[in-house]
C-alpha cells in the first residue's frame, strides 16, 4: 500500500544509487538482506546502521531511499539499512536477532569490508525501539565497542500496557493505541503484560541504574502529535539514569513518523534533519577530541 501512496506516510522514493546486498546471520543457510548508500563525495568517516520502522510487520529496508541519502551526505557516512524479519511469519525474537547479528557485523567487519568503522545507529519507530535494543545487546556481545551515539526517532520502548500518551491517544494521525496493540499483538503472540515487561521486549525495563558510563550518546526525537510521545520523553530519563547522554527533541504539531515526510508536508521534518546532522557532526568531533587526547597522553 504504502508503495502506492495509500497510507498515511508518503510514497517511497527509490534512487539509484542505493546498492542491494546480503550479510550472514546466526543460521548458516539464511542471510540478511540490507540497503547501502555512500557520501555523494565519496569521503566516508564511518558506518551508519539505519533500522527501519513499520511495527516489526510491515516495510523493508527499501522503503527510505531518501532518509538514508541524507543520513550518508549529512556527515560522510556510509549508511547500512537492515532488512530483519517481520510478524507475523517470523515473531519475536526474530526480527531483533537479525539486528543484533548485523550489528556484530558491521562491529567486526566494518573497517575491512566497508573501509570504516562502525560509528552510529538509529531508525523510527519500531527501528528505534530495535536500535535500542542493539546497543544494550552490544554491551554483553561486543564490550570493547562503542557507538559515537545513536539516534532515535519516534520509538516504542514499553511493549506491555504502553505508557498514558498511547492510551489517551484519540486521533488517527498515522498511529493510535488500537494500531499499537495490534502491532505488538503480531510480534509477541501468546504474551501477557509480565512477559513483554522483559528488558529483551521492552527496554525501558532495562536496569539502567546498572549500566553507569556504558551507553552511548543518544538523540531522542518524537512530534507532540504522536501517541508514542510519553515512550521517548521517558526513555531519555531511563538514558540518563545510566549516567549516558540523552538529549530529547520535542517537535510541536509533528505527528509519528514526521521524520519520513518532505519539507513541503511538514517543516518539523526539516528541523529534525538539522537536529540529527548537527547530532551527527558533533559526536564525531567528540571522539577525534578523545582520540587525541589519548594519545596527547601516551
Amino acid at each position: 500500500m504504502r508503495w502506492n501512496g495509500e497510507t498515511p506516510l508518503p510514497k517511497p522514493t527509490v534512487l539509484e544509487e542505493g546498492v542491494n546486498f546480503d550479510i550472514p546471520s546466526r543460521e548458516a543457510e539464511r542471510h540478511i538482506p540490507c540497503r547501502m548508500f555512500k557520501p555523494s563525495d565519496g569521503r566516508v568517516k564511518g558506518l551508519f546502521l539505519h533500522i527501519h520502522g513499520g511495527g516489526w510487520v510491515l516495510q523493508s529496508e527499501n522503503y527510505q531511499d531518501t532518509l538514508l541519502k541524507f543520513l550518508a551526505d549529512a556527515a560522510n557516512l556510509t549508511v547500512i539499512s537492515v532488512g530483519y524479519r517481520l510478524a507475523p511469519e517470523d515473531p519475536w525474537p526474530a526480527g531483533p536477532d537479525d539486528c543484533n547479528d548485523a550489528a556484530e557485523y558491521f562491529v567486526d567487519n566494518g573497517p575491512s569490508q566497508f573501509g570504516a568503522e562502525l560509528m552510529f545507529a538509529g531508525g523510527e519507530s519500531a527501528g528505534a525501539h530495535l536500535t535500542a535494543l542493539i546497543a544494550i545487546h552490544l554491551l554483553n556481545s561486543r564490550p570493547s565497542f562503542r557507538f559515537h551515539g545513536l539516534v532515535l526517532n519516534c520509538g516504542a520502548y514499553d511493549l506491555s500496557n504502553f505508557l498514558p500518551a498511547v492510551s489517551n491517544f484519540h486521533r488517527l494521525l498515522v498511529l493510535d493505541h488500537d494500531i499499537m496493540k495490534h502491532y505488538v499483538d503480531v510480534l509477541c503472540p501468546n504474551t501477557t503484560a509480565e512477559q513483554r515487561r522483559d528488558p529483551r521486549i521492552s527496554p525501558f525495563f532495562t536496569d539502567f541504574k546498572r549500566l553507569p558510563g556504558k551507553l552511548p550518546p543518544a538523540l531522542f526525537t518524537v512530534g507532540t502529535e504522536d501517541c508514542l510521545l510519553d515512550d521517548t520523553v521517558m526513555m531519555v530519563l531511563k538514558w540518563q539514569m545510566s549516567g549516558a547522554e540523552g538529549v530529547c527533541k520535542v517537535y510541536p504539531g509533528a505527528p509519528h513518523g514526521f521524520l519520513l515526510f518532505t519539507d513541503e508536508q511538514t517543516e518539523t521534518a526539516g528541523q529534525c534533519r538539522a537536529h540529527i546532522k548537527e547530532f551527527l557532526h558533533e559526536k564525531i568531533a567528540e571522539r577525534k577530541i578523545q582520540a587525541f587526547g589519548g594519545r596527547f597522553l601516551q
